[in-house]
């Protein structure tokens, strides 16, 4: 199965839960209407102490009050249709076809019925047979679709819209409400289609909304790296400055001789510094000027690949603060690239004056 049919089924069994959570949602205020000799009997249904007490009686094309009105918006309207207006049937099949009774009924409806089958409604109940218990007794009952449309007629004109019709067996000894319509299993493609594609653009906006969290993430990630790393390299330079602060303080609280051996400890030594480059640079990269200025030396030359070059000359432990100070230019040959490095020189000569 692709990708495309498993999101679409998803978003189906999705739609169903919601619709269903609906309704038992509803259900928990429904309004009972069952149609008496003066008009129609209103009760209250559901749990609490309110359930099965009348709440009005409505004479025909008379709208209710606006209370019975709210209360209808917000549960279900339930209609009793009489007895006499439903045929009762009973077939008996075997309790291992529980499972089965949907289709096992619908097969047979155009014997059980004496309407079409596209003009009759049913709903069934089905329990244990009390003389074999591997049999069902199952009671279908059978009306005709003028007979359901009339009485969601007369309701609609009394201002509530019909949820659901459903019959009671006057025989029964605890007789139970059986489903003969629903609103629900009575929707239209276009209300279906609806749903569905509340739910499609509802999801589609989530993942539209994580990817540009997880973009925005990456990208401020990314800002704060890089502020990092020139708070880093800011930090370095003002503690190579608060260093030649410190020692030219203490050059200048020295003698003339103590001075001299402080300079010559701490001046940077070219010797060495060209040592360095020579062991940090790769083959092929080389020099065509170099220029010391107290404790900094600046590198013009050639190679193949300029930006590589920093992290040799960082790690010789002998320069800090490499950087370009001027653009990368490709050279004439268009082989190599010209580049303007310059450093901070670290001192590595510790002399002895003794």
């Amino acid at each position: 199965m692709r990708v495309p049919a498993i999101l679409r089924r998803w978003i189906e069994v999705l739609a169903a839960l919601l619709l269903g959570a609906r309704d038992a949602w509803r259900a928990r205020r429904a309004l009972i209407v069952r149609r008496d000799a003066d008009g129609f009997q209103i009760r209250q249904a559901g749990p609490g102490a309110a359930a099965g007490q009348i709440l009005c009686t409505a004479p025909l094309a008379t709208p209710v009050g606006k209370e019975v009105s709210q209360i209808a918006r917000k549960g279900q309207v339930i209609v009793e249709l009489p007895p006499e207006k439903v045929m009762a049937r009973r077939i008996s099949v075997p309790a291992k076809a529980r499972e089965f009774l949907t289709g096992i009924i619908r097969n047979q409806i155009d014997r059980l019925s004496p309407w079409q089958a596209d003009q009759a409604l049913y709903g069934f109940a089905a329990k244990a047979s009390p003389e074999d218990p591997a049999t069902l007794d199952v009671r279908v009952m059978i009306t005709s679709r003028a007979i359901v449309d009339a009485a969601r007629d007369e309701i609609a004109a009394i201002g509530l819209p019909v949820d659901s019709i459903v019959v009671r067996e006057s025989d029964a000894d605890s007789p139970a409400a059986v489903a003969l319509w629903s609103r629900g299993a009575d929707a239209t493609r276009e209300e279906a289609g609806r749903v569905h594609r509340i739910i499609g653009l509802t999801i589609a906006a989530a993942v539209a909304c994580s990817i540009a969290l997880t973009v925005w993430a990456m990208v401020s990630a990314a800002a704060m790296r890089d502020a990092a790393e020139d708070a880093e390299a800011r930090t370095k330079d003002l503690q190579h400055q608060l260093r030649g602060a410190r020692n030219a303080v203490a050059n200048v609280s020295a003698d003339p001789a103590e001075r001299a051996w402080i300079a010559k400890q701490t001046a940077p030594c070219a010797v060495v510094s060209l040592e360095a480059l020579s062991r940090a640079l790769p083959d092929g990269a080389y020099l065509t000027d170099l220029q010391f200025e107290h404790a900094s030396v600046r590198m013009i030359g050639l190679a193949a690949d300029a930006p590589s070059l920093v992290a040799p000359l960082e790690r010789s432990g002998h320069f800090t603060g490499v950087h370009f100070f001027a653009p990368t230019t490709r050279g004439a040959d268009a082989a190599l690239y010209r580049f303007h490095l310059e450093a901070q020189v670290e001192p590595r000569l510790d002399l002895d004056k003794d």
